[in-house]
């Protein structure tokens, strides 16, 4: 999917000038050129943004994972996070630190939003474009870079990824709203016990100075898990352990915030 309402960004040393599509690639006007891969997708990721050679998810946790999800078991967190965005009604979406797309993708069919999704891994970039082809996935560091121009989108998620709260300020519309979802305490705790803290107020505190909390709400599920299950589920949470336990409780506090203006001193 080509963009429309938002405008790509050039991620050259400091160039950040606007990308301009053709069939095969994007390219700004001082000549920097990203070839879009056969999947769809383009990689903007620099080689000074790498601290190994295939940064963020392997393509063993991108496929267990994808095989964990496949089969059904956080449909109902899935579920209310639609719910929790599809009556604001956007136009525009990105979903930073995006995975293998399983968030993102159900938002665009449910909202028909232009919808974008960036990570820093290739594989699960690359197994996102493969099934939702209506979005625009970029391989990119969202930790030091959104590569996209200020205000581009109604809504931005952060789905228990890292949290670079300037860039999210400064992508996010004026009007716009920023979700941001952490696993909850009693997530996968039959596995790894229970959190010591509560991830929540420390959020908040983190994303105080550019955005307004407006709201929490706590999503869970218990699953039953078949040994091939528990076995994908660690892998893709990087627990290497064995997995003893067949039910298990997934659990995301989703925090909704509004960003707030910035002051004259702070531009």
């Amino acid at each position: 999917m080509s963009p429309d309402l938002v405008t790509l960004l050039c991620t050259v040393r400091d160039c950040r000038q606007p990308l301009a599509s053709d069939e095969r690639s994007y390219a700004c006007w001082r000549g920097h050129s990203f070839d879009i891969a056969r999947a769809g997708y383009v990689n903007l990721l620099q080689p000074q943004e790498r601290r190994s050679k295939n940064p963020g998810d392997s393509a063993e946790a991108v496929a267990a994972r994808r095989r964990f999800l496949d089969r059904g078991f956080a449909d109902p967190l899935r579920a209310r996070i639609v719910e929790l965005v599809a009556p604001l009604a956007p136009k525009s979406i990105l979903d930073s630190g995006c995975g293998e797309g399983y968030y993102l993708g159900a938002l665009a069919s449910a909202t028909g939003a232009e919808s974008h999704g960036i990570d820093i891994s290739t594989a699960a970039i690359e197994a996102a474009a493969k099934r939702y082809r209506d979005c625009m996935w970029i391989v990119g560091n969202a930790d030091r870079f959104l590569p996209y121009e200020e205000h581009s989108f109604d809504v931005v998620l952060s789905i228990t990824g890292r949290m670079n709260v300037e860039e999210l300020h400064r992508v996010v519309a004026p009007t716009g709203t920023m979700f941001v979802a952490v696993s909850a305490p009693e997530d996968l705790s039959e596995l790894r016990g229970v959190a010591n803290r509560d991830r929540v107020q420390r959020t908040i505190e983190t994303f105080a100075q550019r955005f307004e909390f407006v709201e929490q709400t706590r999503v869970s599920t218990v699953v039953e898990l078949d040994d091939e299950s528990a076995r994908d589920i660690l892998v893709a949470t990087y627990r290497p352990r064995d997995a003893s336990a067949r039910q298990v409780t997934l659990a995301l506090d989703v925090l909704r915030f509004t960003p707030r203006s910035l002051s004259p001193s702070a531009v």
